[in-house]
């Protein structure tokens, strides 16, 4: 394993992009929570900042991919590559989604059933790393674009 003394990721870009690429190919073509969580530390965490959804520890993320996350994807997502950066340890990405509201998404529209309207946003993904497993993700955009395009604004 690739550990600074501080704990941080010595991982080169090159590994950083494709323990990236592996997570989202768990998260997201696959559908399987735990190859999903066999590229996170222990303790790792995520947050979707806009509503605070997500969780903390590989347990929590267990009932988050398995219960939340990974089955409430609807069939129509596009999600097209804007920017990336990769720095010492962390790597940011910029994403554009666009999909219909087909399905409850309690981790991106609490309490809001399926409007089955159009949305496209814009997301910032920070992605922390330690040693050769991702410690952290924190997902940004903008929730009143949502609930605009959702008819709830």
């Amino acid at each position: 394993m690739d550990v600074e003394s501080d704990g941080r990721s010595s991982m080169s870009r090159e590994q950083l992009e494709k323990l990236w690429a592996d997570h989202l190919d768990g998260e997201f073509i696959s559908k399987d929570v735990e190859a999903t969580l066999s590229t996170m530390v222990e303790d790792a965490y995520v947050n979707h900042m806009p509503v605070n959804t997500g969780g903390r520890g590989k347990e929590e993320l267990r009932k988050f991919y398995r219960d939340i996350f990974i089955p409430s994807w609807p069939e129509d997502l596009e999600m097209t590559p804007v920017n990336r950066i990769v720095g010492d340890g962390q790597l940011v990405d910029e994403l554009h989604l666009a999909f219909t509201h087909t399905k409850q998404m309690e981790w991106f529209l609490p309490g809001v059933g399926p409007t089955n309207r159009k949305v496209e946003i814009d997301m910032v993904v920070v992605v922390g790393f330690r040693g050769d497993k991702l410690a952290s993700e924190r997902i940004y955009w903008d929730q009143a674009t949502v609930l605009r395009q959702v008819g709830l604004l």
